[in-house]
C-alpha cells in the first residue's frame, strides 16, 4: 500500500476550503492572465488556504492528464459527425491511438477512441463535455484508462 494513498470522493462532501481551492485552480487555467492573489479574492480564500490544499486536491480527470483514455461514444448515423469528433480532438491536441467503429443499427453507431492526453488543451472532463455538446453526438462515457 502506498505511503500516502488516494482516494475518490465526491465534491459535495469536501470541506468548503477544498472545493474553493479547486474552484482558484479551475478560474487560473481558463485566465492565465488572473494572479493567484485576485482568483482567491474572487473566490473567497486565502492564498494561504490556495497554496496549503492546491497540490492534495484535483478533479478526477486531471488525474489521468498524460495518460490513455478510453472514450466510448454513441454516434447518429449522419455524414460527417465522426469527422467533427476527430477535428474536435485534433484541436485539443489529444493524440488518437486507435479508433473501432460499429455498423451503423437503428441510426445509431457506437466509436470506440483511445487517445494520449499528454499534450491535450484544457481538461479531460472539458473535452468530454465539448464533444457531448456536438450534432449527432448522443452519448460520451471514458470506459478506461491506462
Amino acid at each position: 500500500m502506498p505511503e500516502d494513498p488516494f482516494y475518490l470522493i465526491r465534491r459535495s462532501h469536501l470541506p468548503e476550503v477544498m472545493r474553493k481551492t479547486t474552484e482558484v485552480t479551475e478560474l487560473l487555467q481558463r485566465h492565465p492572465d488572473l494572479s493567484v492573489l485576485e482568483a482567491v479574492q474572487e473566490v473567497g480564500i486565502s492564498r494561504s488556504a490556495y497554496y496549503k490544499y492546491k497540490d492534495a486536491v484535483k478533479p478526477f480527470y486531471s488525474a489521468v492528464h498524460g495518460h490513455i483514455v478510453t472514450i466510448a461514444l454513441s454516434l447518429g448515423h449522419e455524414r460527417g459527425v465522426l469527422s467533427s469528433v476527430l477535428n474536435f480532438l485534433a484541436q485539443h491536441h489529444a493524440n488518437i491511438l486507435t479508433i473501432n467503429q460499429s455498423l451503423p443499427l437503428q441510426g445509431m453507431a457506437t466509436v470506440i477512441v483511445s487517445m494520449e492526453t499528454r499534450e491535450m488543451e484544457g481538461t479531460l472532463e472539458a473535452a468530454l463535455e465539448g464533444l457531448r455538446s456536438l450534432p449527432g453526438v448522443h452519448e460520451v462515457r471514458m470506459t478506461g484508462q491506462g
